[in-house]
């Protein structure tokens, strides 16, 4: 069974949708004895950083969600919820995120005509094999909706770039913890299988 975590976000009845369409269990919830008991936990997210910030912190998501991530399973963040992932957002200054990867989280420079937010497909780049994109081709398209994107602290996380404008992180895997600013829920055939993969990690554990 797969966790959704609820704290208001704006996407999460696409990830369910689309994880039931896959024919996997899941479930959406706030409870701590749910969260810490599922195989595999995500956390979408369309959004403002500090709003975000806030309300995992006022529904006691926070810390279970630190306290999930050091059981070792398999947990993804979507969009939003890879922003929250690391240190700090110019979107919400003085506002802590998470902070289980380093790295901090920048506004996309609106030069060269590139409108902002960035709104629409982009191809990936694969700087290093990821376990997300098993199956997949190095320029697969998916579909992005952002104004803010991550400049990773350790390089050897980021295991998918997109360019617009400027070299974006687009996906990160750190031991169990993954991540892609775009929307897998909302990308054809390649986001569905993304999601494969995701579910197939939280199978072999």
């Amino acid at each position: 069974m797969i966790a959704i975590i609820d704290y208001d976000a704006g996407n999460i009845k696409s990830v369910e949708k689309a994880l039931q369409y896959l024919g996997e269990e899941v479930i959406i919830t706030r409870e701590a004895e749910v969260i810490l008991n599922a195989d595999g936990v995500i956390l979408p997210g369309v959004g403002a950083f500090g709003d975000a910030m806030d309300k995992l912190n006022r529904y006691g998501l926070t810390e279970v969600i630190h306290q999930y991530v050091e059981t070792g399973k398999p947990f993804l963040g979507i969009c939003l919820g890879l922003q929250l992932l690391f240190e700090e957002s110019e979107e919400s200054p003085g506002v802590r995120g998470l902070h289980l990867l380093d790295g901090k989280i920048v506004r996309i420079p609106a030069e060269n005509g590139l409108k902002v937010p960035h709104i629409g497909w982009n191809d990936l780049s694969f700087p290093r094999e990821g376990k997300l994109f098993r199956g997949l081709k190095e320029h697969s398209y998916v579909y992005f909706v952002h104004s803010f994107y991550l400049q990773a602290e350790e390089e050897q996380v980021v295991t998918a770039t997109a360019e617009y404008g400027v070299n974006i992180h687009a996906s990160v895997e750190k031991g169990n913890v993954f991540a892609c600013q775009f929307h897998p829920e909302k990308s054809s055939e390649v986001g569905m299988q993304i999601l494969r993969n995701f579910i197939e990690l939280t199978k072999s554990k």
